[in-house]
């Protein structure tokens, strides 16, 4: 095999698939990003059959690669199924099973856990999927430990999301693992979309849209990010918006889908990441210039969000680590 430099992401096209989340796999390992100043990611679309007939029948996609295009996945990405009790082809089974065996990183978006489990690849493991199918799911794979009420679960090299917007989620938590915090956010900053969602946030099943759509959260986004080493609170960020720390987290809820507390929380220990990944070791500055204020505090909240230690993300994703093809480090 030819030496690449980049780590190369294969989406499995299968019949119905969902063209919002073949977009988001496009958008997030498919594009070219020189500005991060690094080798990115090598994707390619691999398909069962010749042409593919979209969900709905909205296109056909025709003109990419068959399944053997898996063979040289270093992360497998399977898309959500229209009809989830409806078995996969064989040969899309048998093409996920063998990526596994060879240690590929396994990725599936909404339904798409369904064909993971039918291939084996889930049994004993933690995983999630669309809250509307989480039943069937685990009344047909009782062998999968379901989590049915996250966004995206990650045990590993085999990585879940829950809907299509929570591919965004997942997408943009492969990044941070691969590349890290800094480049993760500079890439949710170009797609304009909110990287403070961690896996272990409820899955919004009934969130309504306000009948009057309120001004951009926005400017008091960016006047509290200019200001996390201080201690803000939800009161004071209500009180920046003019409006009551109800409104605000009403607020919250329907243009972030997550709460003022949480938005802030995730806020911080991404700066947190920053401060480490650029060379700060003294986890005490570190607290306290990101506003999670105390070392103990700090370990608790980055240990949650990203399963690591001060310790053991410094040793990963800090300055003086090789990057490996592909952006992980050691």
């Amino acid at each position: 095999m030819p030496h690449r430099s980049s780590h190369r992401v294969v989406v499995i096209v299968d019949s119905g698939s969902n063209p919002f989340e073949l977009g988001v796999a496009t958008e997030l390992f498919g594009l070219r990003r020189p500005e991060l100043g690094r080798p990115w990611y090598d994707l390619a679309l691999c398909s069962p059959e010749p042409a593919v007939r979209m969900h709905e029948g909205f296109f056909t996609l025709a003109g990419v690669a068959g399944l053997d295009a898996a063979e040289d996945a270093d992360t497998l990405i399977v898309p959500n199924r229209p009809d989830p009790l409806a078995g996969p082809l064989p040969a899309v089974t048998t093409a996920i099973a063998r990526a596994a065996r060879r240690g590929a990183r396994l990725v599936s978006f909404c339904t798409g856990a369904f064909t993971l489990a039918a291939a084996g690849v889930l049994d004993g493991r933690r995983a999630t999927t669309h809250w509307r199918w989480a039943r069937a799911f685990a009344e047909r794979h009782p062998r999968v430990l379901l989590e049915p009420d996250v966004l995206f679960v990650d045990d590993g090299d085999v990585l879940t999301a829950a809907g299509s917007a929570a591919a965004l989620d997942l997408g943009l938590h492969l990044i941070r693992r691969d590349h890290g915090a800094e480049i993760a956010n500079a890439v949710s900053r170009r797609l304009v979309f909110a990287a403070g969602r961690d896996g272990g946030q409820r899955q919004f099943v009934q969130r309504p849209v306000p009948a009057v759509p309120a001004a951009s959260l926005e400017p008091l986004l960016e006047w509290a990010r200019d200001r996390l080493a201080d201690p803000l609170t939800v009161a004071a960020l209500a009180a920046r918006a003019a409006v009551s720390p109800a409104t605000l987290h009403r607020r919250f809820q329907a243009e972030l889908g997550t709460t003022p507390l949480a938005w802030l929380t995730a806020e911080r220990v991404a700066l947190a990441c920053r401060l480490i990944e650029r060379g700060e070791a003294r986890m005490d500055v570190v607290a306290r210039r990101s506003g999670l204020g105390t070392a103990a505090n700090l370990r608790a909240q980055l240990r949650r969000r990203t399963g690591l230690s001060p310790t053991a993300y410094r040793r990963r994703f800090g300055t003086g680590n090789t990057p490996f093809p592909g952006g992980v480090t050691v």
